[in-house]
């Protein structure tokens, strides 16, 4: 046998044993990505607890419409309220999923935004990320009977006024945990995928 038909037989063989390492890997890939759970908005410990009633905040919008944020309401809508901040990075970087997430679920939930600090930052804020379909409150009290702590932070309250799901939302998989949660009636994704595995 030559030299070239040697190193090319040597060559073919270590090219079939690349293609196995190669289609073992993509196989490890697959199982690895079946294990890791989806990962929703991540709940802090303390605060409101899930399924408890939500506390009933009377609030004045920027168009000086008074509400009560909390309370149940008679047009059979959930609230989500969303905490944000003229200053928060995360928050402009969440406005347009916010704006698609208006679109698609207005048929059972409206969604308002809410912050405080001064009435004409909040004003300024509103006219720069045109954010005039929302509702958009101003209110320290608010912010503190739901503790929030971080931003962006997110409250779902069904219309009898229960808060079915909290948390911090970076993403649009964690805004859409929150959804998700209320439809399958846990607190959170995290405890459906525990309940699941037992």
């Amino acid at each position: 046998m030559s030299p070239l038909a040697v190193s090319n037989a040597l060559l073919w063989v270590l090219v079939g044993a690349l293609a196995l390492v190669v289609l073992a890997l993509i196989r490890q890939i697959g199982v690895l990505h079946e294990r890791i759970s989806p990962v929703g908005a991540l709940m802090l410990a303390k605060g409101l607890k899930v399924g408890e009633q939500a506390p009933a905040i009377a609030v004045i919008d920027l168009k000086a419409q008074p509400l009560v944020i909390g309370e149940g309401r008679t047009d059979g809508l959930s609230t989500l309220i969303l905490f944000v901040s003229p200053t928060c990075p995360v928050c402009k970087s969440l406005i347009p999923l916010i704006k698609s997430a208006q679109r698609a679920e207005r048929s059972w939930v409206e969604i308002m935004l809410a912050s405080d600090g001064a009435v004409d930052e909040q004003r300024a804020y509103v006219e720069r990320e045109d954010l005039h379909g929302f509702r958009y409150v101003v209110s320290a009290p608010l912010g503190i009977s739901y503790q929030v702590s971080r931003l962006p932070f997110a409250a779902l309250i069904d219309a009898d006024g229960v808060l079915r799901a909290r948390g911090l939302i970076n993403s649009r998989e964690h805004l859409e945990s929150l959804f998700e949660a209320k439809r399958l009636g846990v607190a959170s994704l995290q405890d459906y995928l525990e309940g699941q595995r037992l």
